[in-house]
């Protein structure tokens, strides 16, 4: 158990380092990016899903059974009105406030303490979403 939590704070710690490394952890970066004006972040995403893509289709046919126990799933993939509406409420609160949840994250860990707002306004949407609509 203590291997499991080990492994996934260093991916987090990796993972926020190179959002922060990336210039995602800037919101007047990730705007830009958003107003079309800056597309620098787009080798930072573009590589971001190249890594994950390669990770979940090949990973399973590489490694027979996931380094921390468990088991390889096949992915769900669901498509309806509800993922679409949540992705349209997603970006228009990343675009509005230039933070997801990742680079939200990321920046408190560079010192942008108001990110914390951010942040508590994600929880408090999550939270109403959970309470009121599922």
């Amino acid at each position: 158990m203590i291997a499991k939590h080990a492994f996934v704070f260093i991916g987090g710690v990796l993972f926020g380092f190179g959002l922060a490394f990336g210039g995602m952890a800037k919101q007047e970066i990730v705007v830009s990016f958003l107003q079309l004006q800056d597309f620098g972040l787009i080798l930072l995403l573009g590589a971001s899903a190249i890594v994950t893509a390669i990770t979940i289709n090949l990973a399973p046919k590489i490694i027979k059974k996931p380094l921390l126990n468990g088991e390889f799933k096949k992915r769900k993939r669901i498509l309806n009105k509800r993922t679409v509406i949540g992705a349209i409420i997603f970006g228009l609160g990343w675009g509005l406030s230039g933070l997801c949840p990742g680079s939200a994250l990321a920046s408190v860990g560079v010192g942008n303490l108001p990110a914390l707002i951010g942040i508590a306004g994600m929880f408090i949407g999550a939270y109403i979403m959970g309470r009121y609509f599922t």
